[in-house]
């Protein structure tokens, strides 16, 4: 199968980064496009990746050696296989401070490395975070309807089911395998992987929702504790993402837990056993697949640009609640996301509730209209396309 390189929005990012810093990190979920990334923007640079054995022996075994062999400008991938050549990493950029970009580093598993890099290479280290390919990246139009956006939601958003043509179920079928075998068993040891996959089944049923860990426990038969270890590996490799609610100088009686996503909605109809995407887009779930799709896609903006914009949700004691906030200096908008083609002036009552909290601040219902529709002044409802726009704007 011929395989094509379609341009990463991360890219400039990366380059910038690689002309101020000595080494650069790229993390991001497993066959995101990491390795395809790196390669195409730093293809002068020598490439080695620690999933081959003997490499990955060198370098645990005899870091300075495996250091001299990379060479003086390399792309090391995997390097969660080796934690501890991220001490001779820093002894040897210390050497020569002037040389940008000399180690180009990625994994697939974020926090376990963050934490010695925060350690290790403190100030010698811009960090980025890759997720499958964004809508606008991969050159979709923007004027698909409801059945037509679905299919794409079904299918998802990682390189080989999107751009390279596998067939989707069969690919996250491979994936799932490969992620509990390779990532579950090296980070942790899960003793019962046929517990892990229903309590991975269970949090995809959660989708959209204020997390309860208690209720995941009970109903999945593990302890608490191992609840919290569990979600932190997934939200560590990147496979699920936790929206924290908005509470700054509010009360202290908002909600206080996170709101659920994945962050490819293929993979979240793989776990629910959604066959296609006609089922998917009539089944019970679908208004929250399309939530969990546009949270993501702000999200892989905020990621792919390095935006100085934070994402929240709010829900108060009211049980009033809104989707997504997008806070950038000190300016909030607000947004309700509904799966409808036919505008409604009650979609955006949760905006009306809850936007005297914000001193500054605007509403946008995004649903599938055909054009904008002014509510009142600073409230709208709009194509949910408008997200791009507005994540432009508010991050320029």
């Amino acid at each position: 199968m011929r395989r094509r390189y379609i341009k990463r929005n991360i890219e400039r990012e990366l380059r910038e980064a690689a002309e101020q810093f000595p080494v650069v990190m790229l993390t991001g979920p497993r066959q995101s496009g990491k390795s395809t990334l790196l390669r195409h923007v730093f293809n002068e640079k020598n490439y080695i990746t620690l999933d081959d054995p003997f490499l990955r022996k060198q370098a645990n075994e005899d870091p300075r050696l495996f250091l001299e062999n990379a060479g003086a400008s390399s792309i090391i991938e995997e390097i969660q296989y080796a934690p501890d050549l991220l001490s001779y990493i820093k002894m040897d950029v210390d050497r020569d401070r002037s040389f940008s970009g000399k180690y180009i580093l990625a994994c697939s598993q974020h926090f376990p490395l963050m934490e010695n890099i925060s350690e290790t290479l403190a100030g010698r280290v811009a960090t980025y975070r890759l997720l499958p390919f964004a809508w606008q990246e991969a050159n979709l139009p923007e004027t698909l309807n409801v059945k037509e956006c679905f299919e794409k939601l079904f299918c998802g958003f990682y390189p080989d089911p999107l751009v390279h043509g596998v067939e989707s179920g069969r690919y996250f079928s491979s994936y799932m395998n490969t992620y509990i075998e390779r990532d579950i068993r090296q980070i942790m040891a899960v003793r019962d992987l046929t517990l892990f996959q229903n309590f991975f089944e269970l949090l995809a049923a959660r989708t959209g929702s204020i997390l309860n860990l208690n209720a995941v426990s009970n109903d999945c038969g593990v302890s608490f504790p191992t609840v919290k270890r569990w979600l932190s590996l997934l939200e560590s490799t990147g496979v699920i993402y936790l929206l924290r609610p908005y509470y700054k100088n509010l009360s202290k009686r908002v909600v206080k837990s996170p709101k659920l996503y994945f962050t490819d909605t293929g993979l979240l109809a793989h776990l629910l056993r959604y066959p296609d995407a006609a089922t998917m887009q009539k089944g019970p779930m679908a208004g929250t697949f399309f939530e969990n799709f546009i949270v993501i896609e702000a999200l892989k903006h905020k990621l792919n640009d390095n935006a100085k914009v934070e994402l929240y949700f709010l829900r108060d004691s009211n049980r009033n609640e809104v989707d997504l906030i997008l806070e950038s200096a000190h300016q909030h908008h607000l947004l309700e996301i509904k799966l409808s083609k036919t505008p409604r002036y009650r979609f955006a009552e949760p905006i009306k509730r809850l936007r005297p909290v914000f001193e500054k601040t605007q509403g946008t219902v995004l649903c599938f209209a055909g054009e904008h529709y002014a509510l009142e002044k600073g409230i709208k409802i709009a194509p949910w396309t408008y997200v791009y726009e507005l994540l432009d704007v508010i991050t320029d």
